[in-house]
C-alpha cells in the first residue's frame, strides 16, 4: 500500500499542474472509485465541475486538493494500487482507469487527472473541510494522526504515547492515531536502522530510543521520498507513470535469508499482523 513517501511524490508532481487549475469536466466511469464519496457520482461531478483547485495537501497517505467557493475539498486514498495520472485530455484511456477530471490550467493549457486503480480499494471523494487544531483538513483526516515529516509534529507527544502503550513497537507505528504515514516496508527499515526489535513494547523504550528511533524514521523516509518511494511491481506509480527506486535501498524488508548490510547475520522474517516483519536477530535483539 502507497505510504507517506509515495504518496508526497504523487502530491508534489500534481501540485503544479492542478492548483489554480478550473475543473472543466468530471467523468465517472466505474462508481467503486467513490465508495468514501456515499452521494454517488452524480453529485460528485457536481461539485466538482466550475471549482478551481487552491492547494494540493497531505496527511500521512492521504491528499487532497481544496476547492476554491466551498468548504471542501477533493481527497484521495489510493488504497493498494491507486494511481493519480496527469494525462493530455485526449490520451487514450488507461487499463484500469476509474475517474478522469479534465482542468484548463492558467499556464499549462489543458490536461487531465486520471484516477486509475487495478484493485479498486482507492476512492476519490469530495468530503467537507473541517478544523484540526492548528489545521484544516478533510473530514475523513481528522481522526489520522500527523507524520513524523510534518512540522507541526510533536516529539514530546510521541514519547508520552509510547510510554502509555505495552503492545510490540512495529504494531505502535502502524497505528495511524499515533503517527501517520510509515506503513509495514518503513517500519522495518527504521527499527533495523535504530537497532530496535519490533516486538520490543513501546513503553519499554528509554527516552534516547524514541529519539533515536524517530531520527531514523525521518531519515528512512526522506530518503524514499529523495528516491520516489519504493515499487516492487506497476501498481505503484507517480503522475507519470514512473516507479520509484527505493527498493533498491533496502536493509531488512523483503530480504529475508539474506545477509544483514550490518553484520551479515541472515535477516529473518516473522508473521505480523496478517503480514511480515523483517529485522537482524543480532542486530535488534529482544531484550
Amino acid at each position: 500500500m502507497p505510504e507517506l513517501p509515495e504518496v508526497e511524490v504523487v502530491r508534489a508532481g500534481l501540485a503544479p499542474a492542478t492548483i489554480g487549475s478550473l475543473i472543466t469536466a468530471v467523468s465517472v466511469f466505474d462508481e467503486r472509485a467513490l465508495t468514501r464519496h456515499l452521494a454517488g457520482a452524480a453529485d460528485f461531478v457536481a461539485r466538482l465541475e466550475g471549482r478551481t483547485f487552491t492547494d494540493a495537501v497531505r496527511r500521512g497517505k492521504f491528499l487532497w486538493l481544496p476547492l476554491d467557493t466551498t468548504d471542501a475539498a477533493l481527497i484521495a486514498h489510493l488504497g493498494m494500487s491507486g494511481q493519480m495520472l496527469l494525462r493530455t485530455p485526449d490520451a487514450v484511456a488507461e487499463r484500469h482507469e476509474r475517474i478522469r477530471i479534465h482542468l484548463e490550467h492558467p499556464v499549462h493549457g489543458e490536461l487531465a487527472v486520471v484516477f486509475s486503480d487495478q484493485r479498486t480499494f482507492g476512492s476519490l471523494a469530495v468530503d467537507p473541510l473541517v478544523v484540526d487544531g492548528a489545521s484544516v483538513v478533510p473530514s475523513q483526516v481528522a481522526h489520522i494522526a500527523r507524520d513524523p515529516l510534518d512540522a507541526a509534529f510533536d516529539d514530546r507527544d510521541f514519547r508520552a504515547a509510547l510510554a502509555r502503550r505495552g503492545s510490540a513497537i512495529k504494531r505502535v507505528l502502524l497505528d495511524q492515531g499515533v503517527v501517520s504515514g510509515i506503513g509495514n516496508i518503513y517500519a522495518d527499515e527504521s527499527l533495523w536502522a535504530a537497532r530496535i526489535h519490533p516486538e520490543t513494547p513501546a513503553s519499554a523504550l528509554s527516552t534516547q530510543a524514541v529519539r533515536r528511533l524517530l531520527a531514523e524514521v525521518r531519515a528512512v523516509l526522506m530518503k524514499a521520498l529523495a528516491e520516489g518511494g519504493t515499487s516492487f511491481d506497476a501498481q505503484y506509480v507517480n503522475v507519470n507513470g514512473q516507479a520509484g527506486y527505493f527498493a533498491h535501498s533496502l536493509n531488512a524488508y523483503g530480504r529475508q535469508g539474506k545477509p544483514c548490510p550490518r553484520c551479515g547475520t541472515p535477516i529473518v522474517r516473522e508473521s505480523f499482523m496478517n503480514r511480515g516483519s523483517h529485522f537482524c536477530p543480532r542486530c535488534q535483539r529482544r531484550r
